[in-house]
């Protein structure tokens, strides 16, 4: 049972975020501002709030979850988030800070035309919105079982305070809100909870006695389990809007560059300290009837009055910026990508953030909605993020490192990969891992074959000129 302190601290913190919400008004002048923070962060907000927007609920449950259940081993799910976290700083930074875009819809319509734009735009948007529905649901659980409100209302609720701050301050309320997230989750979960656990369990020697020796064991998860995370996670990361769009606010390629890399690191370290959490769990708590209690349970059960109460909002802190930052994303899309590039009307930037708040208000709106009538969020989000993997990535690469793919080829990739995706979906089921790998591969082939076509076109184009300009030349010649 939560104290009157701990109460007081959730709340204290909730009503935070709608002030940095209020406060963040100041900071907008024009779209940029609203979209990605001006460009302008150091790496003493850009690091900490790429890592918070990457850790929501998915991972904080996630690892802990899979720590009760296989040990260290259960470090994997975050850990291969982090390093796509770790991929895009190492390998995207260069290009992703010079391009002055807000999506990454936009740089596929740019360089392949307003077909590309608009079908990658269509299914970024859906990923963003049902990863945003996870975030949303957890909140309203969390809400649920702290409160004793019901699902209903604990959904509501939670949903319009991530609605409210994100649609007021933009990219500035989602940044600064993250920062503090980042400080919460990081010192309420690696600095308090992982040691006090430890200590209760009896020590780090006491806990490798009492679990089973397979927990030890980097690979108890599973090698299948891995690949499956890898494919979902690793790709995912490196193309996401939310991802994308917090790298834009970093101030030069320097801070892109070694910001994310220190962000992935962090994301490694607290995949680590959540398969932790869960094992000690397991020696505290053993025989939970459901192994996702394993986080809160242990909250509750070593930690003091008042010390609670900033771990649940460190909870609350992961699964929120995650909310914020996808809702944010969709909205850009929709905006950048679907209204202002069709419509001929000059607008202003207090048109555009004013367009942009009413779109996220709508979105922020059907995210809630979607979370109070949907039964089964897991099957939208894995065909999501198939989607994305699938049939973004290989356009997204070709966009940024190969100047002679045309318009046409990829396109085409990502209509047939996106095809292929959906239709293994279909006969294999919503968990199948093929059709991620059936799409990178449909993707690739078709831009090899069609790059090798349009070049075979181009030489014999070019032959043909060569020798109209030859025989031209002889008739001129003879004429003379």
């Amino acid at each position: 049972m939560l104290s009157f302190l701990d109460y007081g601290i959730i709340l204290v913190y909730f009503l935070m975020l709608i002030g940095i919400g209020v406060i963040s008004l100041k900071k907008i002048s024009n779209e940029t501002d609203f979209l990605v923070a001006g460009r302008r962060l150091g790496y003493g907000l850009y690091v900490p709030a790429m890592t918070a927007v990457v850790l929501g609920g998915a991972s904080t449950f996630g690892s802990s979850t899979l720590g009760y259940q296989y040990g260290i081993s259960g470090l994997w799910l975050v850990a291969m988030i982090g390093l796509g976290i770790l991929g895009m700083g190492i390998f995207f930074s260069g290009k992703l800070s010079k391009l002055k875009i807000f999506s990454v819809s936009e740089l596929l319509g740019n360089r392949f035309g307003k077909s590309s734009r608009y079908i990658s735009g269509l299914i970024m948007t859906v990923y963003d919105i049902m990863v945003s529905v996870t975030a949303i649901v957890a909140i309203g659980v969390m809400f649920t079982a702290l409160f004793g409100w019901s699902s209903v209302n604990s959904i509501l609720v939670g949903g319009v305070i991530v609605v409210l701050y994100t649609m007021l301050g933009g990219m500035w309320a989602v940044t600064l809100t993250d920062v503090i997230q980042f400080w919460i989750m990081f010192i309420g979960i690696i600095l308090i909870l992982m040691p006090m656990g430890i200590f209760h369990a009896g020590g780090l020697a006491e806990i490798s006695n009492r679990v089973n020796p397979e927990f030890l064991s980097l690979t108890n998860v599973g090698g299948k389990a891995i690949f499956a995370y890898f494919l979902l996670y690793f790709f995912g990361m490196m193309i996401g809007q939310d991802i994308w769009q917090r790298a834009f606010t970093a101030k030069n390629e320097k801070t892109l560059r070694r910001g994310t890399i220190y962000a992935g690191v962090l994301c490694i370290i607290y995949g680590i300290a959540g398969a932790v959490i869960g094992m000690v769990a397991s020696v505290v708590l053993p025989g939970l009837s459901d192994p996702q209690q394993a986080l809160p349970q242990l909250v509750l059960t070593v930690l003091p009055t008042g010390l609670v109460g900033v771990l649940l909002a460190a909870v609350s802190s992961a699964v929120m910026s995650t909310a914020s930052g996808t809702i944010m994303a969709s909205s850009t899309i929709i905006v950048n990508d679907f209204i202002l590039s069709r419509s001929k009307k000059i607008r202003s930037d207090k048109d555009i953030i004013k367009l942009t708040r009413i779109v996220t208000l709508v979105v922020g709106g059907i995210a809630i909605f979607i979370s109070l009538v949907l039964q089964d969020i897991i099957v939208a989000l894995d065909v999501a993020y198939a989607l994305l993997s699938g049939s973004i990535f290989i356009p997204v690469i070709a966009a940024l490192f190969f100047k002679n793919v045309s318009a046409k080829v990829t396109l085409t990739s990502i209509i047939i990969s996106a095809v292929v995706v959906i239709g293994d979906l279909i006969i294999e089921g919503v968990s199948s891992l093929n059709a991620i790998i059936f799409g990178l591969i449909a993707g690739a082939l078709v831009m090899f074959i069609g790059s090798l076509v349009q070049t075979k076109q181009s030489t014999n184009q070019q032959y043909e000129e060569n020798i109209e300009t030859k025989e031209l030349e002889q008739v001129v010649e003879l004429e003379r």
